[in-house]
């Protein structure tokens, strides 16, 4: 038997799991912590639909074929010259997000440990660097730091539920306001973004549809489990309104964590949700930059050695210090673009007009993992519709 299963699983969970959850319980915040959960299972179900979309298409070739891939040979060339000007903007939008969150951690670091204040285009100058240097070494050096950081993500996680849970309130999880639910669902949406790594798991685990079927649902669902305990231990302990609260971060565009360590203010707490946020943003840092670079190489033809990754590291790179730059306060501006313009259509929209292309108008045949048909496409293809108007109006309105 090809490939584990129990690997496969992990793989999809380590994708979830990241720098969403500093983000996340800001911009839920008002609609309370009841709503906010019930929004969460509506996303990863959804996620988990267009998922499974996907690997049916994926399922149809034989060969390897990545996202880009299957939608030019299902939607022709302009399916393929939409999917990639697309993932260009996704990975951008996130990169964007990372550098932001990593910048505010840096010279948090150094405020906190060495007393020294730091402008922040000196701390996003930092990050952006090193992280050039670890994606420069390749994916084996990148691997093996990511191992190491997601195992201090696991223990700080653990460790804030744990011993957190002494400080939340019940009547701050009691707060409801449906109305403002729909504004946390793009974000949401992103931070179920397996999608990408489908095309590698039908590869690990040799195209075993049950196997990948199996691990698309639980691989999806630890996650699911992981942000709700989040969820409630934020929305639990920091209030809603007042100086330190999650509407002020909500408004200067800040991290969880910084709303946690104003509202508990105990030192050790403050220092476990410090270096939790470091892990959820470096990790996930770590592996779009890794994939976007490879993705660069192949869509611009850019040789992966000597001057060529060079390059490709500074487009990777640059771009998103820049916007960082001019926009200091991007972290959970660039997480809702990036699910509710990126995510929604690549990982979305794609899958159900592929699907739709292969099974109708090619008579292409494989496993079919969704029921319903062309009116479960169809449906599909109006609710991402419906989260990219959603965008739209967010971005106009707020």
């Amino acid at each position: 038997m090809k490939g584990s299963t129990v690997g496969a699983i992990l793989l999809i969970s380590g994708c979830c799991i990241g720098a969403g959850m500093l983000g996340l319980p800001v911009l839920s915040a008002q609609a309370g912590y009841i709503p906010s959960s019930l929004m969460f299972i509506a996303c990863w179900l959804f996620m988990l639909c267009t998922g499974l979309l996907l690997l049916e298409a994926n399922l149809w070739f034989k060969e390897d074929v990545h996202v880009v891939s299957l939608a030019d040979r299902t939607l022709g060339k302009l399916g393929k010259s939409i999917s990639w000007f697309v993932f260009a903007f996704l990975f951008y939008s996130l990169m964007v997000a990372y550098v932001t969150g990593s910048d505010e951690l840096f010279i948090d670091f150094f405020e906190a440990f060495f007393a020294i204040s730091l402008p922040h285009w000196l701390g996003g100058l930092a990050m952006i660097m090193l992280f050039a240097l670890m994606i420069y070494m390749g994916t084996g050096a990148v691997d093996k730091l990511n191992r190491l950081l997601m195992l201090g993500l696991l223990l700080t996680y653990v460790l804030l539920i744990m011993m957190g849970n002494s400080h939340i309130e019940t009547k701050l999880l009691e707060h409801q306001d449906w109305s403002a639910g729909y504004l946390v669902i793009p974000a949401m949406i992103v931070s179920f973004g397996f999608h990408n790594l489908i095309p590698s798991l039908a590869h690990y685990l040799g195209k075993d549809s049950q196997r990948l079927k199996t691990s698309l649902i639980i691989g999806s669902f630890i996650p699911l489990v992981i942000y709700l305990l989040w969820q409630r231990l934020i929305l639990g302990i920091v209030p809603l309104e007042g100086q330190g609260s999650l509407e002020a971060a909500w408004n200067e565009g800040q991290m969880a964590t910084h709303a946690l360590k104003t509202a508990v203010g105990v030192s050790w707490i403050v220092d476990i949700a410090q270096f939790f946020a470091f892990f959820a943003i470096v990790t996930s840092f770590l592996g779009v930059s890794l994939s976007f670079v490879d993705f660069l190489a192949d869509g611009l033809g850019i040789p992966k050695k000597g001057f060529g990754k060079v390059l490709l590291c500074a487009l990777a790179l640059l771009p998103p210090y820049i916007f960082s730059l001019i926009y200091p306060g991007a972290f959970l501006m660039a997480l809702n673009y990036a699910g509710g313009f990126g995510a929604v259509i690549i990982f979305g929209i794609l899958p159900a007009l592929m699907v739709w292309s292969g099974r109708y108008n090619k008579g292409l045949k494989g496993p079919q993992f969704i029921p319903g048909g062309k009116i479960m496409l169809v449906l599909v293809m109006l609710c991402s519709l419906g989260v990219l108007l959603l965008q739209v109006y967010q971005t106009i309105n707020y």
